[in-house]
């Protein structure tokens, strides 16, 4: 990257850091189960609910307890469950279309983080209906007030029910891009363990993993407090201690709902730290080829890390600490060594490959342009790049396939 880009980034993430103590953070209000979901919608008095799911949540059946729980209170909801991995705009454009022709003044998301940033894209766009979400993407473009947004994440990862975030695919383009600004932040997350207990082992994965990308791109980016530090640390301790239990034996509820604190610090993190470049191109990839998010991160987050060298290594150290593969007497660089190890390790036992395969050679300098439009200068990274430094991660994973493949040959 180029000394004057360079120095306007760092600029931009300076001016953001400082403005981090007067900006409207808050944490939504914490329930346990759905059951309390009655009680919220009354005191707020809201009474036509839009349900925002997925096709696997129906088919599963995950959603019938809350069906149930405001069948019981005599509470009207309609159900939209188009939303895709990725979601893109025509998904928020049906959904809208629903939360109107019902007369709907409260949104609740239900699934993964796709569902929930579809609610939050949905809940914008009530909130500014003569705004096209393009027009909002990037930082502080919504500005309203939404409806009552109630997140019940069915993964312990994406930390979607504490963000400003939501991430939205263009249709028609294939474009991935964030809307971050405070009304998105849900004022209701529903951390309820039997939600996540029927999560597939493969899922429970990567969605965990997705979580530990979030702590760990926050805890070493540039733009820490001592809230976000500590965040990141328990949501790291916490994933390491319990994503194991959670994937082998779903029904562990004691592990699942550990999970969901993890990936909640984990979001509380993140909002206010960000995230880096494990991110911006897992999104490039997302948009693309469809690739779900937490497995992309999964997949970059060790080869991301080495990237930035011995930079990070006293934070790496921290975080081993956390983890519980390393102590107070390895050295900065042999903690930031056994932390990373312990993230590879982590993706063998989950049989998380180092490949994406879908990558197509042609595709990378649009990707990595995306990435690095996404990434800079808002992401406050350890180490800056620019797109053709970038487009080394996709080449890496590319490389690996290829010498993969040749291998095999022989």
């Amino acid at each position: 990257m180029n000394p004057l880009k360079k120095a306007y980034c760092r600029m931009f993430q300076s001016v953001l850091k400082a403005a981090l103590p007067f900006l409207p953070y808050r944490k939504p209000e914490i329930i346990h189960s759905v059951h309390g979901i009655p009680q919220i919608l009354e005191k707020k008095k809201c009474d036509h609910v839009l349900i925002i799911t997925d096709t696997g949540i129906i088919r599963h059946g995950l959603i019938t307890r809350l069906e149930d729980t405001l069948d019981r209170h005599f509470i009207p909801y309609i159900i939209y469950d188009g939303t895709v991995a990725n979601p893109t705009t025509t998904n928020v454009n049906e959904a809208l279309a629903l939360y109107h022709e019902y007369d709907c003044n409260a949104i609740i998301g239900f699934g993964g983080g796709s569902s929930i940033d579809c609610a939050k894209a949905v809940g914008a766009r009530v909130a500014k209906p003569h705004q096209s979400l393009a027009k909002m993407k990037g930082i502080l473009k919504v500005h309203k007030r939404l409806p009552l947004l109630i997140a019940i994440p069915t993964t312990a990862g994406t930390g979607s029910e504490t963000t400003l975030a939501a991430v939205i695919t263009d249709a028609e383009t294939r474009h991935k891009y964030p809307i971050n600004d405070f009304p998105l932040i849900p004022q209701v997350a529903v951390l309820d363990p039997k939600v996540t207990a029927s999560l597939p082992p493969a899922l429970t994965a990567t969605t965990g993993m997705d979580a530990l990308t979030h702590a760990v791109e926050a805890y070493i980016g540039n733009s820490t407090t001592a809230g976000t530090r500590a965040d990141a640390l328990f949501a790291v301790k916490m994933i390491f201690e319990n994503i194991d239990r959670a994937y082998c034996d779903g029904s562990d509820l004691g592990a699942r709902k550990n999970m969901l604190l993890a990936a909640f610090s984990a979001g509380c993190a993140f909002s206010k730290s960000y995230v880096g470049y494990v991110h911006a191109v897992a999104h490039s990839l997302g948009g693309e080829y469809n690739v779900p998010h937490g497995l992309a991160n999964a997949v970059l987050l060790p080869f991301v890390l080495e990237s930035y060298g011995h930079t990070i290594d006293a934070k790496l150290h921290q975080l081993a600490i956390a983890a519980g593969v390393a102590d107070e007497t390895a050295t900065e660089s042999q903690a930031a060594t056994q932390f990373i190890q312990a993230i590879k390790d982590m993706k063998k036992r989950f049989s998380i490959g180092d490949t994406i395969p879908q990558i197509r050679e042609e595709d990378i300098p649009k990707l990595a342009s995306y990435a690095e439009k996404e990434a800079n200068p808002l992401y406050p990274v350890p180490v800056l790049m620019d797109a053709r430094q970038l487009e080394s991660f996709y080449y890496l994973l590319m490389e690996k396939n290829e010498t993969e493949e040749s291998n095999q040959e022989v």
